[in-house]
């Protein structure tokens, strides 16, 4: 707990602050080059754009789909919240992300897990597991292993997109990947961040506790990619990856 806590207690002290899965989260010391088109995929009222890194296809955007239990930054708030979805995309709770009841943020659910996890991506994409996430860090750092969750010291530098990240921190968007800063919410209806950094879930949860489910951030003062875990409770960003 102590990883997710302290970077929790960072952001609220700031207030500023299409492949198959695999088992193994070695992504065969690929070159990291930029690998492929992009595409767009209809989903919902919304046309997404897509793109291939690697042998992973992804959703170039966040996920905007109103499904009930997710939110627009702010939204309590009023004001231009509906155009903040539109930047960003929705914001999800982990049970809402993997299409479970909401007492699932507070158990296990493991046997409902299946992977690839759909959720409430489009048929045929799922929610990235920490295999997949794994898999596209390493591509971009071009590197390969085992080690899982994996932390990358460079790959948020080049997933970026190359405006509308605060202080100047935006990326190269190398990869055509895109990565805006959406923030995240609170039970409380609080939100927290828009503008420095972005956390997407993971479909995997932990084992030991049955609160905590497993996500990946880019923040804006650093060239890094990093998981970390979280209240299941807690709003994220979400992007689908392909079966």
């Amino acid at each position: 707990m102590k990883k997710v806590l302290f970077f929790s207690m960072l952001v609220f002290a700031t207030g500023l602050l299409f492949s198959c899965t695999s088992d193994s989260p070695d992504n065969g010391g690929q070159g990291g080059e930029p690998s492929g088109s992009a595409g767009s995929l209809s989903y919902g009222d919304q046309t997404y754009k897509t793109v291939k890194i690697g042998i992973q296809t992804w959703m170039a955007e966040n996920l905007n789909y109103n499904v009930s239990g997710s939110r627009c930054y702010g939204d309590s708030t009023g004001g231009d919240n509906q155009n903040r979805c539109g930047t960003y995309g929705r914001l999800y709770d982990w049970s809402t992300a993997m299409g479970f009841a909401s007492n699932c943020n507070n158990s296990t659910c493991s046997s409902q897990i299946q992977y690839p996890h759909q959720g409430i991506c489009p048929p045929g994409w799922h929610i990235p597991s920490n295999d997949d996430w794994d898999k596209l860090f390493r591509y971009v750092d071009g590197t390969s292993g085992t080690e899982s969750p994996y932390d990358s010291e460079t790959a948020g530098k080049h997933l970026k997109a190359k405006s509308g990240w605060n202080e100047n921190g935006n990326g190269t968007d190398k990869y055509g990947f895109s990565a805006l800063p959406g923030g995240d919410g609170y039970s409380d209806n609080s939100f927290y961040s828009v503008g420095n950094y972005v956390n997407w879930w993971s479909s995997s949860a932990s084992e030991s506790n049955s609160n905590i489910a497993y996500s990946r951030y880019i923040y804006y003062i650093i060239d890094g990619a990093y998981w970390s875990y979280d209240f299941k409770s807690v709003l994220r960003s979400v992007r689908c990856v392909q079966d």
